[in-house]
Order: C-alpha cells, then structure tokens, then sequence
C-alpha cells in the first residue's frame, strides 16, 4: 500500500477561501486583536498527509501568556462580559453556534488537512457537535443559580436567611490536544463562557488552524474583546507558563495522563483548581449472545474511528470464546476494507495519524507486540511514506502483561482476548486499567448488560453501541482517567465557586 502526493495536490481538494486563507500568516487573538508572537517567531503546521507545510502560525510562548493572561484578567475584572445578563451572554453563545455551522466546510476542511481526518468525518462529526455544544452551552446561562437554605440548628428559627450564589472562578487556561481540534475548543470554551469566566486558550501545536478560524467567529459573534485569547505554540513554553500563571484561577487540561500530571505539578504552587480529561485503555466486552454483526460494526467503529485517535477507543476487545473466532474475523475483515488516503478525497474512510511523533509511537507498540508473541491477524505495521499513515491492525494472542493490553496507543490497534465465563475474572481483568475512561457491553440480554456496566470502573458505558456523544451527556473518567466531567450540566462545576451568604434578619 504506497500513498503518494504534494501539499499543492492535496490543496487543490480545498476551497478557494480554505487556500487563501491558509496562504497568509496566522497571528494570534490577544485582547481581541490579531498578533504576532513578541519573539517575532513562527512554526510550521505541517500536513500529516503529505509531510509538507500547510501554514505558519506565530509562536507564542510565556511573553504572550503574559499578555494573554492580563487581557483575560481586565475582561473578567472590568469588562462588559460579566456585567451582560444571562440572556445577553447565551445569545452571543448561541451565535457562535450558528457561524459554525454557516462555515461547516470550511472548518471541516481546516480540521481535515490539519489532522488528517477525512473532511465527512469532521463535518458530520467534529464541526456539528462543536455547535451543538456551543448551541447547548447557550441555554445554561439563565439558569445557573442559586439554593436558600433554612437553618436549622440554631435557637430561633427564622431569625436568619441562608442563601448560596454561585459566581464564575475567574480566568481560566485551557489547554487541548490534536485529535479533535474544533471540539475541543467547543467542550473547553462554551461551558467557561456560559458561566461567565474569561480565557485563554493555548491550542496544540500539531493542530491549530480551526481553532484560530474560530476565534474570528468569536469576535464575528461579539465576543468582547479580551474574553477568549487563542495562544499557538509549544507545551514546553506556553502551555507550561499557562499552567503556572499565578493570575490564572483554574486550568483545564485533555491530553494524556502523562502530562495531565505535569499539568497538576504546574498548578500546586498556587492550588489552583484544576480539571483533567485524560487517557484510556477501554474495554470492550462481547457476551455469547451478543448480536455478532452489529458487534463487529461497534468493536471496528469503537477502535479505527479517528484513526483509533481517541482517549476513549475500545482498544482492549473481551469476547467470549463461543464467538471469538468470528468476532475477531468480522472486525480483521472490517479493518482490511478501510481505505487509506487523504482526508479531502470523498473515498477516503481512514487518513494518516497526526504527526511523525504519533507515527512513531504507534509503530513501536506494533513492533513492541509482535515481539512478545502478538499476533497481527490483519496490518501491523505502517504504510510506504510520504505521510503518516499506519494499517488498521487486529492482535491477538497477547498477555496481560504486553505493552499493547497496559497502555494507551492511541492509534488503530485492537487486541483481541478470549474469555470463557462472565464472572469476577472477567470484571477484574476489564478492570486492570490504571485508566477508567469508558467502556462497552454486547449483549441482548440487558439484565446481564446492566450488571456488567454497574461493576466496570469507567465514566461512561455504552450498551450495544459505541462512540455515543451529546453535549448533555458528562463525559469523563475514573482512577488516571482525570478529574471532573466534560459536557451536560456537571462540566459547569469545573468553572464555578459556591459562596454560602446567611443574613441575620430577625
């Protein structure tokens, strides 16, 4: 299998606006102005398809933070944003879910050439829930309120009135990853915006061309100036420094567990409150009964949709030994049936992983597997370049103890394990995870299903289906998986304090 193109090949797919607009530099959105990086450096995005570069971005690092962080700090302090009434700040929400949408190609082509997802995948993915959640986000603000408490324990009831109001922490950094660029800004910047907290968005370097798209779509909305700072460069320099700041009330952090620690070390010198949507190793259970062709369907989709990108893939495939053979078969079929190829091609079903460092990543877990006796029943290894594409891949005859069955790929690799009863071994080993993201059940018997799905260690169980998402649905996970939810009523607590205020008035 052999992909071979140029960035000029792969760009003339893009829209005309999509091209000129990737032909000039993008600065960054400080303070409601567009800037370059105080260093006056830049860096290439670089097209995972091709190897080529796609554009260049300013390179902010902790200069630009600083900057970042004291326009956010006067746009929560002194600015209108706070001042607006709920009504005023979900109608500016939900016109940014509207420019969305009235942009839906542009966006999901930016998405697609910068991370190399088909452009379907994005539009009908990626770019309609980052509306959503942003149209969703819109109808939180008028009801976010307050609780009057009685008292109870003193002498003379009545003689005090006890009420809670909850107020917006502040400024918040946010920090996303690269699988999913536009909807990780819509799952950090609605809920914070809904409750009247201010931002400053440092986006990942592999992937951030929507994410500045979308902040023109912020001022287009009305977004006062100062409210959302979209910074580019590095997690070494500006992530760190944001994470750090001391002017900075709370962070909120989805990558890997690896650096959501990091992120906590940051932010311990000044306890501040801190949220982690982290990494996972998902487990994927089939019973017996379980209807084999919707379940070959789930497993395939649960592990190669996004190229198997996703903290949540159902990476780790329990089938029980009656119907191991033809799960195993159907999924290894489904796999070698994706086509490869570039995210702007109308066939494409599967693009390339993100960046070389990805690449790299995966392949040596493939390499690692095949070593300690796995099994590659279909790919197994990576394409011919240019481009950093790898085969969909099925394992089986691994061990407990391999590197592939313990840690988070990320990537298109599934392993496959049998298991001979639905007991506490199977619990036990569906649960040896230090990560607790997500999980499934395939069953037709939902008494069974449900005795599973309440016993398993994860923040979200799907039941005869997989990849289920919905701007009400909170989304996070157990043990190393993070701390506190994204998405539904639950993510505004990560962006809220409680203040008790009693009043004597007898």
């Amino acid at each position: 299998m052999n992909i071979h193109a140029t960035v000029a090949g792969t760009l003339d797919k893009a829209s005309p606006k999509v091209r000129d607009w990737l032909a000039q530099p993008r600065p960054m959105l400080i303070d409601g102005q567009w800037v370059a990086a105080k260093s006056g450096k830049t860096f290439a995005v670089i097209d995972p398809a091709t190897e080529g570069k796609l554009a260049e971005v300013a390179e902010g690092d902790k200069a630009d933070i600083d900057a970042a962080v004291a326009a956010a700090r006067r746009a929560f302090d002194s600015g209108p944003w706070r001042k607006m009434t709920p009504s005023e700040r979900g109608r500016v929400l939900h016109k940014i879910g509207d420019l969305i949408y009235e942009n839906i190609d542009e966006l999901a082509e930016l998405d697609s050439l910068d991370n190399g997802k088909p452009k379907a995948v994005a539009k009908a993915a990626d770019v309609t829930l980052s509306a959503d959640m942003f149209h969703y986000m819109s109808g939180w603000p008028t009801k976010i309120h307050g609780k009057t408490i009685p008292i109870s324990n003193l002498a003379a009831p009545g003689e005090y009135f006890s009420f809670t109001r909850p107020e917006p922490v502040g400024v918040v950094g946010q920090i996303i990853p690269w699988n999913f660029p536009l909807l990780m800004c819509a799952w950090k910047l609605g809920p914070a915006l809904a409750t009247g907290c201010t931002v400053v968005l440092k986006v990942a370097e592999e992937t951030p061309l929507s994410a500045l798209r979308l902040g023109e779509l912020l001022l287009e909305a009305g977004l006062p100036d100062g409210v959302v700072n979209i910074v580019t460069g590095f997690g070494e320099t500006a992530g760190a420094a944001l994470a750090a700041h001391p002017n900075v009330n709370k962070v909120a952090f989805t990558g890997s567990t690896e650096v959501g620690k990091l992120i906590v070390q940051a932010a311990s010198h000044d306890l501040k409150r801190v949220s982690l949507e982290l990494g996972g190793k998902s487990p994927n259970i089939v019973l017996a009964d379980a209807d084999v062709e919707a379940t070959v369907a789930g497993a395939a989709a649960g592990i190669f949709f996004n190229h198997g990108q996703c903290c949540n893939a159902g990476s780790r495939l329990f089938v029980h030994d009656k119907i191991f053979d033809k799960v195993v078969d159907g999924v290894s079929a489904a796999a070698e049936k994706i086509k490869l190829g570039f995210g702007l091609d109308e066939d494409t079903e599967m693009g390339p992983l993100v960046s070389e460092v990805q690449y790299g990543r995966v392949t040596g877990y493939l390499d690692s597997g095949k070593a300690d006796g796995a099994k590659a029943v279909t790919g197994g290894d990576g394409v011919d370049g240019p481009g950093y594409f790898v085969k969909p891949t099925v394992l089986v005859d691994t061990t407990p103890d391999m590197k592939v069955v313990k840690e988070e790929i990320f990537g298109p690799v599934l392993v496959a394990m049998p298991f001979k009863d639905v007991d506490d071994d199977l619990i036990r080993d569906a649960n040896n995870s230090l990560y607790g993201l997500a999980a499934g059940v395939w069953t037709s018997d939902i008494q069974k299903a449900h005795q599973i799905a309440n016993r398993l260690e994860s923040g979200t169980v799907w039941v005869n289906c997989y990849h289920v998402f919905d701007a009400a649905l909170p989304f996070g996970g157990y043990k190393q998986s993070g701390w506190g939810r994204e998405m539904g009523e639950q993510v505004l607590n990560n962006y809220l304090e409680t203040k008790a205020i009693t009043t004597k008035i007898g």
